[in-house]
């Protein structure tokens, strides 16, 4: 982790009286994350997980917390914020915004097989449809004019090959998100980093079963399409080249479109956004590795990967949505 604040059993026995979760049984820090300070959290009532904040602020969580409780309460699997006994989801600890979460059954599949990738895709459309008419809206804060701003501090650390596809794909980018097309793309709350690690499965390799989707800060309103893309891009691929896996990718586009069909507009834009998707992240990637946050102490993800697939995604005919 890159930051981690300590909590004991008497911190959480304190904030269990803000609730009616029961009383502590057992508190376990969570290794994995970033940005989050994370404890599995078990009472005499559940299984919990505690998450500590320790970048985003109070004012800036509103949005992520309250459209989790919106999906749990409208029964999509994912993590379901708990209410204090005043009413509220977010509360503080150590002078950090924090919550209590329910936890999710399952694991992450790191190799995942057509079911998973089926299981997602249904599970992603079963999101976007019940996130339609959540009242918050928060733009993606990766997305377009984030890309605008942060381009400019990674070229000086690219090839001129690199740049220069950077660049054109960049205002390639913002002339269409200014078409009409794109503004008839159905848009509303995304995930925006579905990736294999942010789901949990239950069951076996051969008959998996959904868990769950996990860590939503990153989430903001985008089109749905994109969040398909990012979510492809990383479920049906080739690790090592980024093609794509034409069995997971028709099981995945398929069990999505299954609940909720793609739109025509969604059909012509598909090849750009499947370049937005590698762009975005290729970004961002770039960005921390070459200007990593003084507080970063993990390594970061080599930026080669998105460059190998946004690559691919402009030299090579996009797959055909169902």
């Amino acid at each position: 982790m890159a930051v981690f604040t300590p909590v004991s059993d008497d911190d959480a026995r304190e904030l269990l009286q803000r609730y009616d979760l029961g009383d502590l049984v057992s508190l376990r820090g969570i290794t994995a994350g970033i940005e989050n300070t994370n404890y599995f959290l078990n009472t005499t009532r559940g299984e919990y997980v505690l998450t500590i904040f320790e970048v985003l602020t109070a004012e800036q969580l509103p949005f992520y917390i309250e459209l989790m409780g919106h999906l749990a309460e409208g029964g999509v699997p994912v993590p379901h914020p708990q209410r204090m006994r005043d009413g509220q989801r977010l509360t503080t600890l150590h002078g950090k915004p924090s919550t209590i979460v329910t936890r999710l059954s399952g694991g992450y599949e790191p190799d995942p097989g057509p079911q998973h990738c089926a299981l997602t895709g249904e599970t992603l459309a079963r999101m976007h449809l019940a996130a339609a008419d959540f009242p918050i809206r928060q733009p993606n804060l990766r997305g377009l004019a984030w890309w605008q701003e942060t381009v400019p501090h990674v070229l000086p650390f690219l090839t001129d090959d690199q740049a220069t596809m950077l660049r054109t794909t960049l205002a390639e980018q913002t002339a269409f998100a200014q078409s009409p097309t794109y503004a008839a793309l159905p848009a509303g709350p995304a995930h925006c980093d579905l990736f294999r690690d942010n789901v949990l499965f239950d069951g076996t390799y051969e008959t998996p079963r959904m868990g769950g989707f996990i860590d939503f800060y990153f989430a903001g309103c985008d089109t749905w399409l994109f969040d398909v893309a990012v979510s492809v891009n990383d479920w049906c691929i080739e690790r090592e080249t980024g093609a794509f896996r034409p069995d997971r990718l028709e099981a995945w586009l398929k069990a999505y479109a299954a609940l909720r069909p793609f739109t025509a507009q969604e059909h012509e834009a598909w090849p750009t956004i499947l370049q937005a998707a590698a762009l975005r992240f290729w970004i961002s990637r770039l960005y921390d590795y070459f200007l990593p946050r003084p507080a970063q102490t993990l390594k970061p993800h080599d930026p080669r990967h998105f460059e190998r697939i946004l690559r691919l995604r402009r030299e090579t005919a996009a797959p055909q949505l169902p």
